[in-house]
């Protein structure tokens, strides 16, 4: 099972994982949230977020979900994506999110692109006339 590991601004991460639970009843245990606050020390980060990468890698590998692309949380996650087995995406949403955790056994690679395709497919507009 491919672990999820969120890399996000303040609490976003925490909120994302009770929509989760919300949704599933449970949190998977193969996800985990770095949380990166203003004052937070980037290299202390690095340092936790390679500590969760061990936790959730059981050999299938880790795919990072950061917030924002070129924020810090994604300049951590693309640090922590040198490691091996590690791939990571930018712009978490909660549909990208729950596509990823309703496929545990997909491989992390697929398991990527399932994330991108989520977070896509479900931003519409919600008026049926535009």
């Amino acid at each position: 099972m491919v672990g999820i590991l969120l890399v996000t601004h303040n609490g976003l991460g925490d909120s994302l994982v009770d929509c989760v639970k919300h949704v599933l009843g449970a949190v998977p245990s193969h996800l985990k949230v770095l949380s990166v606050l203003a004052d937070d020390n980037p290299q202390h980060k690095l340092a936790q977020g390679e500590s969760l990468i061990k936790q959730l890698d059981n050999g299938s590998g880790v795919l990072i979900l950061a917030d924002v692309f070129g924020a810090t949380p994604s300049n951590i996650g693309r640090q922590l994506c040198h490691a091996e087995r590690v791939i990571g995406v930018a712009g978490v949403n909660l549909p990208m999110l729950l596509r990823v955790v309703c496929h545990p056994t997909t491989t992390m690679p697929a398991l990527a692109q399932l994330a991108i395709e989520g977070g896509r497919e479900c931003i519409v507009y919600m008026n049926s006339d535009l």
